[in-house]
């Protein structure tokens, strides 16, 4: 994409990297929005929905987006569930556009900032329980999640522009967590 076609971007979609200190309200938010998006996504055959990303991972540092994974049979329903979620903010971002065809990605914006983040996936996708045992070890191991924390804040200042550097310079760093035992 273009850099002209970027500035016909959302505020949000462009937003600059930014790691705050940890926030004991995120894992609060967290159950709130699983909770209202529990509510929303019943009728259309969520399976499950998790709080995940570093803001489920108490005294981490983190972007202030609360991440979330739906799990779903079929995105037959796609089209009602985008119409569903629009009365609470959230922007559906097509796969051409997030680069990801194992998910369906949403993003919750308020006053023009990413609030949250929803992965929708379909029951089988592999990538649900890589986030599930990523997050589950940092909460186990405080010296890991410390680790990921001083590479978080060192990689948002190399890419505080970037969102897509930003995330892949971390794959190396997961990819070690979820390979060891």
């Amino acid at each position: 994409m273009g850099e002209n076609h970027k500035n016909n971007w959302p505020v949000w979609a462009t937003e600059p990297i930014e790691i705050k200190i940890p926030d004991l309200t995120w894992l609060e938010k967290g159950t709130q929005e699983v909770n209202c998006l529990r509510e929303n996504l019943s009728p259309f055959g969520v399976s499950e929905i998790e709080h995940v990303g570093s803001t489920s991972i108490p005294n981490l540092p983190a972007k202030p987006i609360i991440d979330m994974m739906a799990k779903i049979k079929t995105y037959n329903d796609l089209e009602e569930i985008i119409e569903s979620l629009k009365p609470d903010n959230w922007n559906y971002v097509p796969p051409e556009l997030d680069g990801h065809e194992w998910r369906r990605f949403f993003v919750k914006v308020k006053n023009d900032r990413r609030e949250c983040h929803l992965h929708l996936m379909l029951e089988d996708e592999e990538h649900w329980e890589k986030q599930i045992k990523f997050r589950d070890k940092l909460r186990e191991k405080s010296n890991l999640a410390k680790q990921y924390a001083e590479l978080k804040r060192k990689l948002a200042e190399e890419n505080r522009e970037d969102r897509e550097a930003y995330t892949e310079a971390k794959t190396d760093f997961i990819k070690s967590i979820l390979e060891s035992e």
